[in-house]
This record gives structure tokens, sequence and C-alpha cells, in this order.
């Protein structure tokens, strides 16, 4: 094993007794270890706080910091994109048996990592209202609509939106009181990244387009999934907002001569 491979199988075991050669003049090495251990995993925390800012404060300052850590001990950085770290802990929060109680905190952690992926998405122009207009009404159904790279869609049987909405800055915490589960669409159309509460079978008309199906295709799949589906709401919603980069039409066969 090599000397960075032991280094940092030491720093993530706290049981582990400092690798050979380092600290060797030190009175006591390992607890001078210690501390670079210590400052290691408080970056680590102090960079999903800075990333999962809602999550802190529904859970509390104390309770994340300790879920955190436990976090960067199980799941250390792959990459050397700090910004990014943390894309698993989400699923993390779901498995902790501690956070069970707030059921719902998981996926307001969901939101929070697909913010950053859409911040960091590659850009692409949105496809304006005019470049549909522009379709004849026969081929509409037979299109293919390529949604925008920072797209992401967080699913979820609790009101996620709402709930990440009033611990960011948006309306004032209150009881809510239609508590009821609500589908979140993330993107970053323009310069901004926003969060979208999808309309009853938006998830599934989105997904279907994702996958490659024709518009009537996916309105289809989306109406069967939820009969409250409106099409004419969701395409408005998916020109106005800026959820497509581009349409691919199917040219008709040539006829044969």
């Amino acid at each position: 094993m090599s000397f960075q491979s032991t280094f940092a199988n030491a720093l993530l075991d706290l049981e582990e007794l400092p690798p050979a050669g380092v600290d060797a003049g030190a009175a006591d090495p390992r607890r001078r270890f210690a501390v670079h251990r210590n400052n290691m995993v408080a970056g680590l925390v102090k960079a999903l706080v800075t990333r999962f800012p809602a999550t802190v404060k529904i859970v509390g300052a104390e309770f994340f910091d300790a879920m955190a850590r436990a976090f960067v001990l199980a799941h250390p950085p792959r990459s050397p994109q700090l910004a990014r770290y943390g894309d698993g802990f989400p699923d993390f929060i779901d498995a902790f048996a501690p956070a069970r109680e707030v059921a719902y905190v998981a996926d307001v952690a969901r939101i929070e990592a697909a913010r950053t992926r859409a911040y960091h998405a590659a850009d692409a122009a949105p496809v304006g209202a005019d470049s549909f207009a522009a379709l004849a009404s026969e081929v509409l159904g037979g299109i293919r609509v390529q949604l925008h790279p920072s797209v992401e869609i967080i699913r979820s049987p609790h009101p996620i939106v709402t709930i990440w909405a009033m611990n960011s800055g948006g309306p004032a915490l209150a009881p809510i009181e239609n508590w009821c589960g609500e589908d979140a669409l993330v993107a970053r159309p323009y310069l901004e990244v926003n969060v979208h509460v999808l309309p009853p079978g938006g998830a599934e008309f989105l997904h279907a387009l994702a996958a490659g199906r024709t518009l009537g295709e996916a309105a289809q799949h989306a109406l069967d999934a939820r009969p409250q589906f409106n099409l004419t709401d969701n395409v408005a919603a998916l020109i106005g907002c800026g959820f497509a980069r581009g349409i691919i039409t199917t040219s008709p066969p040539s006829p044969r001569l």
C-alpha cells in the first residue's frame, strides 16, 4: 500500500495509528496526528454545511454536524471538486437512523444537492416559444424535446419544495395545512438556479421526454399515470421556464418513385 493510501486510511479511522515516519520526532505523535485528522473532518463538514443550509436549519447545527461527521468518515471525497462533495449525502441521511423521525429531510437535501449540480451544469440556450409556434400542429405530437442539461427532478411524498423554501429565506415558517407530496424540478436555464413545483403528471411527462419519447407519447404516459395531467399547462411551463434546449422533428418518409 502506498504512503498516500496509508495516510488517507489513518485519517478516516479514529483507531488507526499515525503512519510510520509522520511526526516521528513529536513527543506524542498520535495526539498531533489527531489534530490533523480533526481539521480534515471539520473542513469537510463545513463544506457540507455550505452546500446544505436548509437541511442544517431543519435538523439544527449540532445534529447536522454529528450526521455530517459520520458521513465524512464513511464517504471521503473522491474528487478534487469540493463544491460537489456530498452528492451521496441525501442517500446517507435516508439510512441514518437518528434522522428517520424527520422523514422529509433527505428529500430536502436532494433539492439542495441538485441545486449545486444545476449551478455547475453546462450552459445551453433554452428554446423559445417562437420555435414551438413555428411547428405545424400536425407534427407536434411527433416531436422530441431535449431537456436543458441542468434539469433534475426530485419526487417525494412530502411537500419538499414548500419545506425547502421556508428554510431558504422564502415564505416564513408556518404549519403546512395541506400536507401532500410535491415533485420538484431544479434547473438553471439562465443565470439563477430555480426550484419549481411540478403540476400533476409533470414528473412523468418530463421523465418520458428525457427518455426520448415523443411529445404525444410523453403526454399519454403522464395522463395514464395522473388523470389530472394537463398538457397545455405542462408545455407552457416547458417553454416559459426554459426547461427545453432543443426540438427534434421527425421528417416524413420520402415517397417511393
